[in-house]
């Protein structure tokens, strides 16, 4: 039966590897010129908007919830647990009186989760870590022929695979802890473009190029613990570590001509002849803590809190020294938290009709130093705050659930440039019993 359950699990998680190229779509994102581009975890994700990001105290025996590793604990014996979501996203910039809109849709997650024990469990997946995509023109100035283009392509992958172990399972105490090892994987390509409009023969365009190849491995744990207060509530305290990490990272840079009517390549200006475009560039990871506590009328309703500190978000990028092609970035990586406040009215599979059945939830959340920018006024810090609902919707067999849910997210000011996204999410979670021995046919 082991040998089973690891086969159907490796199985699984080279199917969620394979579906990595496919996970990510593009749309129009300024803010994703910098760093690795802009990461959304885990407000993005059904799993955490439909109650405003609150996930540390998350536990289900029919979820995935990757951000807290401790929690794929709570995945029953003899179960098979497989989560899938799914992302629309419709966004407005506004910078100044300008304004545009996009909208985007992609793969939100996927995973797998099953127990190997009574007390120890796995789980695996894929989720889009960041993304970069942006396109601005910069006009020609007056009694000039060139203009300039700004353009970025690409983003980051986070396979993952994890375990967590029921240290206490007690009636009125339960224990979880557990870990991931992540493998982030993908290609992020940044050009800057010098555009002539001018067609003679004599004008040719020059173009600078960067390449940044991932492909690192990450860290993270967590713990859960629950204690009955009585019959009818429970405590939760949910807590997510990750770890300071210094990583090395493939870099190519490189500045070359080109003509006006074809892309061949006419002259290499950077590196000097005989120098390796390839270098290493290095990728950060913070130390940085989740702390989430939950109040739970059992079965019926809970009410949870999260907070985050970390050094900085996400990855921090440094470029090897003499590959800054682009110039300086006015980027810098600064104190991060954030903060997450969520109710739910829970799945009750007991409830006398389907309507009682429905689990509701709504929440909001806050971040406070997403980046920190250098503009002519002067260091402005870029916070985001968001709002999230959702409802979950129990089949009529099995415990499997289906959830849908709509978010808002407002990042930035008009004045450096905002960014305003209502976000559909639709998520399957199939909870199946896989390993029983049916004793009648």
């Amino acid at each position: 039966m082991m040998k089973k359950r690891l086969i159907i699990g490796l199985m699984g998680l080279m199917s969620l590897m394979s579906l990595s190229a496919k996970a990510q779509n593009g749309f129009n994102l300024p803010y994703s010129q910098y760093g690795l581009g802009v990461s959304e975890l885990p407000f993005n994700m059904p799993v955490a908007s439909r109650m405003g990001g609150v996930v540390y105290t998350r536990q289900g025996n029919n979820i995935i919830n990757p951000f807290n590793p401790a929690s794929y604990g709570s995945i029953e014996k003899e179960s098979f647990v497989f989560d899938m979501g799914f992302n629309i996203q419709l966004s407005r910039l506004t910078s100044g009186d300008q304004r545009a809109k996009d909208a985007d849709g992609n793969i939100g997650y996927l995973a797998i989760g099953m127990p190997i024990t009574d007390w120890w469990k796995l789980s695996a997946g894929l989720m889009p870590y960041s993304s970069v995509d942006y396109f601005t023109v910069v006009p020609s100035a007056k009694g000039s022929n060139m203009k300039t283009e700004f353009s970025g392509d690409g983003g980051a992958n986070e396979v993952f695979a994890g375990m967590a172990f029921n240290l206490l399972d007690k009636k009125s105490d339960k224990l979880q802890v557990g870990f991931n090892v992540g493998y982030l994987t993908g290609k992020i390509v940044k050009l800057m473009s010098y555009v002539t409009t001018d067609t003679s023969t004599y004008n040719i365009n020059s173009r600078k190029a960067q390449e940044l190849k991932l492909g690192n491995v990450l860290l993270d744990f967590g713990a859960q613990y629950r204690h009955a207060l009585g019959e009818r509530y429970t405590l939760g305290v949910g807590i997510d570590y990750k770890p300071y990490m210094n990583m090395k990272v493939k870099e190519n840079a490189m500045i070359y001509t080109y003509h006006a009517t074809t892309e061949a390549l006419l002259d290499t200006i950077f590196p000097a002849r005989g120098e390796d475009p390839a270098q290493r560039g290095r990728l950060e990871q913070a130390h940085t803590v989740g702390v989430g506590v939950n109040l739970e009328r059992n079965g019926l309703w809970q009410v949870a809190a999260d907070m985050t500190f970390g050094g900085w978000q996400g990855l921090r990028h440094t470029e090897p020294e003499g590959f800054d092609i682009f110039g300086r970035s006015p980027l810098r990586g600064g104190r991060y938290s954030s903060y997450a406040l969520g109710f739910e009215k829970m799945v009750n599979m007991n409830a006398q009709n389907y309507i009682g059945r429905l689990g509701v939830s709504v929440g909001a959340h806050m971040e406070q130093g997403l980046m920190y920018m250098t503009t002519a006024s002067g260091e402005r810090r870029v916070d985001q705050w968001g709002v999230g609902a959702g409802i979950t919707l129990p089949m009529r067999k099995g415990r499997s659930l289906l959830t849908i849910s709509v978010g808002y997210s407002s990042m930035g000011d008009k004045d450096i440039m905002r960014r305003e996204s209502v976000t559909f999410g639709i998520a399957v979670s199939s909870c199946e019993r896989w390993f029983v021995k049916r004793k009648y046919n």
